[in-house]
């Protein structure tokens, strides 16, 4: 269905808004900007920007949907023959080689960094979305192998395949965040992931293979 009038422009606030805001946090820090600087900036009330983002940190993460499903929708879509830990070894890998934006490689992501450093709130939340991403791909993994609802297992298998991910991303925050260009630490990332690729067990890398067609 087409986006109507009324529904783009709403899309189109909602992201002058946060555009807005971020662009604040990074210079001014999220501790010290409030949402009535947000609004006077955006040139709406602060009534609008609440109804668009509920709490300040939801400005900041304002992307964090598509942060939380990418596990599972890289499980998802995974090839046939291939595992779970797999495709998300191989997605990982392409964003990595490919000097991603998408995991933080590129000019400027140190700074989104240290807000979230300086911030206690921006960490909780972080945190808070790292467990999200948990459940959303212990739910996916036990929908894609039909597990029972107390099997231990797909949560066990999230929490592994999460580690590859999670680590990935701070290792590119470390690195970015000590100075280097998105180039040298995506070489650095790409020696990090064949070492967490040999660390996993065959029991890992072999879950939730898709059935060949």
């Amino acid at each position: 269905m087409a986006e109507g009038l009324r529904e783009r422009k709403k899309r189109e606030t909602r992201q002058r808004i946060s555009d807005i805001a971020t662009g604040l946090f990074l210079e001014h820090g999220f501790v010290t900007v409030t949402m009535a600087e947000v609004a006077d900036a955006a040139d709406v009330s602060v009534n609008t920007v609440y109804n668009y983002f509920p709490a300040k940190e939801d400005l900041f993460f304002d992307r964090s949907r598509g942060i939380v499903d990418r596990l599972s929708r890289w499980v998802r879509g995974r090839r046939a023959g291939e595992s779970a830990a797999a495709a998300v070894l191989r997605e990982l890998r392409g964003e990595v080689e490919a000097v991603s934006p998408g995991v933080g490689l590129m000019e400027g992501y140190d700074r989104f960094m240290r807000v979230i450093h300086d911030a206690p709130a921006l960490r909780s939340r972080l945190w808070s979305l790292q467990q999200e991403v948990h459940d959303d791909l212990e739910a996916t993994l036990r929908g894609e192998t039909g597990a029972a609802p107390d099997d231990p297992v797909p949560g066990l298998m999230a929490g592994q395949i999460g580690w590859i991910h999670q680590t990935v991303m701070s290792a590119v925050g470390r690195g970015m965040m000590a100075g280097r260009k998105p180039g040298e630490v995506s070489r650095e990332v790409l020696v990090l992931l064949d070492g967490m690729e040999d660390l996993l067990s065959e029991k890992v890398l072999n879950y939730a293979v898709r059935a060949a067609e």
